[in-house]
């Protein structure tokens, strides 16, 4: 299981927020981000944001990531979409 916590903000406060759990054993940890990513978008009624090499390496670093306006489309109202992995399920020794 993992579970993806999305964050809206705007001048470093949180405009909304969603905890999204992924359990299906048969995906990749990539998958299932992009997985919650979509279910966010969708909730926030959002496009879902370009995926840069930039949010590989955050995840892979600090385990969250940021979408900020150049990574959508459409003009956004809020400063940045942030996704955060709060539980991988592995075990913590």
């Amino acid at each position: 299981m993992v579970r993806i916590w999305g964050k809206l903000m705007k001048q470093n406060k949180f405009l909304d927020e969603k905890v999204v759990e992924i359990d299906d054993k048969s995906l990749h940890l990539n998958d299932k981000i992009q997985a919650a990513l979509e279910i966010i978008c969708h909730d926030f009624d959002l496009e879902n944001p370009m995926w840069f090499d930039k949010n590989t390496n955050e995840l892979n670093q600090i385990s969250k990531t940021t979408f900020r306006e150049d990574q959508f489309i459409e003009s956004i109202w809020f400063d940045y979409l942030e996704l955060e992995i709060i539980d991988d399920g592995k075990k913590k020794a």
